[in-house]
C-alpha cells in the first residue's frame, strides 16, 4: 500500500519535483511516480526528464528524445486497472533554447543573428546553468499550456542540486556581471573602447579578436532579451512557491547522500518553498530488524555445526556448517546496514509522516512493471 503522504499528492498537485544528489535515483523515482499516477488517477500525467538511461527510456516507449512529448503505452499494465494516461518528455537543452530565443528576441533580425552566432551554436548545450534554467523554462511553458493535470520533473544531474532552485538569480547575476561588460563595453562605444584598450590588446593575443568580436556580439544580442529572461524567472520562482507544486527530495540510505538531501532539505524551508515528500531509494526491508532473525544469524555464526545438528540428515557437517555461517554473516552484515540507515534518517530534522521509502530491486528497472513495483512500495518508513 502506497504511502499516504504520495497518495495526497498524486491527487492534489499540478507540479512535483524530484530532487537530490547525482546517482540517486532521482530519475527513476520520477518515472515511478509518474507512473503511479496515471495507474491510480484519473489524470493526465507528463513526465518530464532529462538524460534518462536507456532502459528506463525504452520501457517508457521514449524512441524519439528530444521535445516531443510521447504517449507511453500502458497496455502492458491492464492488470493494474489503470486509470489515467502517462505521457514522457526528454529535456533537449539546445532545442528549448532555440525556442526561448524566438520567443524572447525582440525583431526576427536579432532572433536570426543570435541563432546563427557561433558562440550561441558552441555554448547553448554547455552555458552556465543552461540545463537548470531551461528545465524551468520548460516547465512553465508545459503547465501554462494546461494540457496536463499533473506534470513530474526530474532535475537536471548537477554537482549541486541547490542549482537548479537558483537558476534565475544566477543567471540574473551573469547578466549583470562585471565579466560582460568588459567584454561587451568595447563594442559600445570609441571612447570606452580606448580605455579598454590596453586589456584587449592582451587579449587578442590570447583569445584573438574574431573570437572576442564573436563573444561580445553574442551577448549583446542576449542582453536584448534580458527583461524577458528576468520576468519569465520570476514568474517560474513563483509557481515554484505555489500551492501548486511541491518536491520530492531523493536520498539512498548512505551518509554523503543524506547529508546531501539534509542540506537540501534546508535549502527548501529557507526558500519557502513545499516539501512533498523526502524518498529513501534503495531501502532495506523491514525484516533485517527481526530480532528472532538476528538470534538465529547470531547462532548460525557463533556454532554452525550446533545449530543444524540433526536438523539436516546426510549432509556434509563442514560444508553446512560453512554455508550457515555465511547466511549468518551476511544476514547480520545487512542488518546493520539497516540499523545505519536508521540511525542516519533519524537526524534529520523532517516530518516523518513526509518520509517514505523505495525499495532496492534486485535487477535493473527495464519495464513498466519494475517502475510500478517501485510506485507501489513507497512505504511509509519505520522509525525506532
Amino acid at each position: 500500500m502506497t504511502a499516504k503522504v504520495i497518495e495526497r499528492l498524486l491527487h492534489e498537485k499540478s507540479i512535483l519535483v524530484t530532487a537530490g544528489a547525482g546517482g540517486v535515483g532521482k530519475t527513476t523515482t520520477a518515472a515511478a511516480v509518474g507512473l503511479l499516477a496515471a495507474l491510480e488517477t484519473r489524470r493526465k500525467v507528463l513526465v518530464l526528464t532529462v538524460d534518462p538511461a536507456r532502459r528506463l527510456a525504452d520501457a517508457m516507449g521514449m524512441a524519439n528524445f528530444g521535445n516531443v512529448v510521447t504517449k507511453v503505452d500502458l497496455t502492458a499494465m491492464a492488470h493494474q486497472g489503470a486509470h489515467g494516461e502517462l505521457y514522457a518528455a526528454m529535456l533537449d537543452t539546445k532545442a528549448s533554447w532555440d525556442e526561448l530565443v524566438s520567443r524572447y528576441a525582440p525583431n526576427m533580425r536579432v532572433r536570426q543573428e543570435i541563432l546563427a552566432n557561433p558562440i550561441y551554436a558552441n555554448i547553448s548545450s554547455r552555458f552556465v546553468q543552461s540545463h537548470d534554467y531551461i528545465a524551468m523554462e520548460s516547465l512553465y511553458d508545459i503547465y501554462n499550456r494546461g494540457e496536463f493535470d499533473l506534470i513530474v520533473v526530474d532535475t537536471p544531474p548537477s554537482r549541486n542540486a541547490i542549482d537548479f532552485l537558483d537558476a534565475p538569480e544566477r543567471m540574473a547575476d551573469f547578466f549583470s556581471s562585471k565579466l560582460l561588460r568588459w567584454i561587451t563595453a568595447p563594442y559600445r562605444s570609441r571612447l570606452v573602447s580606448t580605455a579598454f584598450k590596453p586589456f584587449y590588446q592582451v587579449a587578442d593575443r590570447i583569445l584573438g579578436s574574431q573570437f572576442l568580436a564573436e563573444v561580445a556580439e553574442f551577448f549583446m544580442l542576449f542582453q536584448s532579451m534580458y527583461e524577458g529572461f528576468i520576468n519569465r524567472a520570476n514568474a517560474v520562482s513563483g509557481l515554484l512557491r505555489s500551492d501548486a507544486c511541491a518536491f520530492l527530495v531523493v536520498a539512498s540510505p548512505e551518509y554523503v547522500p543524506m547529508r546531501e538531501a539534509e542540506y537540501f532539505l534546508g535549502a527548501l524551508k529557507d526558500r519557502s518553498l513545499n516539501l512533498g515528500a523526502l524518498v529513501v531509494n534503495r531501502s532495506l526491508p523491514d525484516f533485517l530488524n527481526d530480532p528472532l532473525a538476528i538470534q538465529a544469524a547470531r547462532s548460525f555464526v557463533a556454532d554452525p555445526a550446533k545449530t543444524a545438528q540433526g536438523k539436516f540428515k546426510g549432509a556434509d557437517s563442514k560444508v553446512l556448517s560453512s554455508v550457515l555461517s555465511e547466511i549468518g554473516q551476511t544476514y547480520l552484515d545487512f542488518a546493520g546496514l539497516y540499523a545505519e540507515e536508521k540511525s542516519l534518517l533519524a537526524t534529520l530534522s523532517i516530518d516523518r509522516a513526509k518520509v517514505v521509502r523505495a525499495p532496492y530491486l534486485e535487477t535493473d528497472v527495464a519495464d513498466l512493471g519494475a517502475l510500478a513495483r517501485i510506485g507501489y512500495n513507497l512505504d511509509p518508513v519505520k522509525f525506532p
